[in-house]
């Protein structure tokens, strides 16, 4: 067993890719195919993650994980080599990542927020700095712990943007979370900035929430919707089974709306569920659901 071989818990951390998900691509698609040490334990070569490297960047340019996972290695280069080069990171922003400067990124995104507005910010600037940063550690022009540092502290200026906001006490009141095996919540932070910004009232249960304990939350908090957040690594079987699972659990009256690469690939989503392609379709969907209930 060569030193390179990584756990299953050290490859999700390493390709931002959660456990579950790899676990479900296996059976289902026969790669990622694991070795097993002399324990039983699962252990992923180095060629292995290389090659999650390039499924990742696939499905970073929305891709489905059907399209890419069953693909030869050779194949599989093939489509990286084919795909535009989009998204590219400025190199202003990637010199910064590169010098590990702690406060110096923290203080650019502090910039760029100041600069564009909140609004601007989570509608745009985000979404596309977030996007390039994954192409470039897909490229292996960052590091894994680089990208995971620019997703905190991103995660920690918009958090700071936020309990600045006045607290909303408008309707609807909002439940946000993510599901059991989606441990990725920026997509959450940047939607809650926004219905914050339209102020809705909203309550905020982090990541990873028990479908039963979810639906409990809702009716705890009287909540009008519940939303849902769903990053590219999602398998939409096991998104589509979920969100129909909570959909039954939850009253006919409270909304379930989700959002997220992963939900945008359920073509026909469960009765009941609003799927939403960006933040400004939800804003919009706020704006409508406030004027509704200002109607009544």
């Amino acid at each position: 067993m060569e030193i390179s071989d990584l756990s299953i818990a050290a490859l999700a951390l390493e390709t931002g890719i959660a456990k579950d998900t790899l676990r479900i691509w296996e059976r289902r698609y026969g790669f990622p195919q694991p070795v097993r040490n002399p324990r039983g334990e699962r252990r992923y070569p180095a060629q292995q993650v290389a090659r999650l490297r390039q499924v990742r960047r696939l499905l970073d340019q929305g891709l489905r994980p059907g399209q890419v996972l069953t693909l030869s290695a050779d194949a599989l280069e093939q489509a990286v080599e084919l795909q535009p080069t989009i998204g590219d990171i400025d190199p202003g922003l990637l010199d910064i990542i590169k010098r590990h400067d702690d406060n110096g990124l923290r203080q650019e995104l502090r910039t760029r927020l100041l600069r564009d507005g909140l609004r601007q910010f989570v509608t745009h600037a985000a979404p596309s700095m977030l996007g390039s940063v994954g192409n470039a550690w897909a490229r292996g022009d960052l590091e894994v712990f680089e990208e995971h540092h620019f997703s905190m502290q991103l995660d920690t200026v918009l958090r700071e943007a936020i309990a600045q906001l006045p607290a909303g006490i408008e309707a609807p009141r909002v439940l946000l979370t993510t599901l059991c095996g989606e441990p990725h919540t920026l997509g959450l932070m940047l939607a809650l900035a926004l219905m914050r910004l339209e102020g809705a009232a909203c309550i905020s249960l982090g990541a990873q929430t028990p479908e039963s304990q979810i639906a409990a939350a809702a009716q705890a908090y009287r909540a009008d919707v519940v939303a849902l957040s769903f990053s590219e690594y999602c398998d939409p079987g096991a998104v589509r089974i979920g969100v129909r699972q909570l959909r039954l659990r939850l009253p006919a009256a409270t909304e379930l709306w989700c959002g997220g690469r992963s939900a945008l690939r359920l073509k026909r989503p469960p009765a009941g569920v609003t799927i939403f392609r960006d933040v400004e379709q939800l804003a919009q969907q706020l704006r409508r659901k406030a004027a509704d209930a200002r109607a009544d």
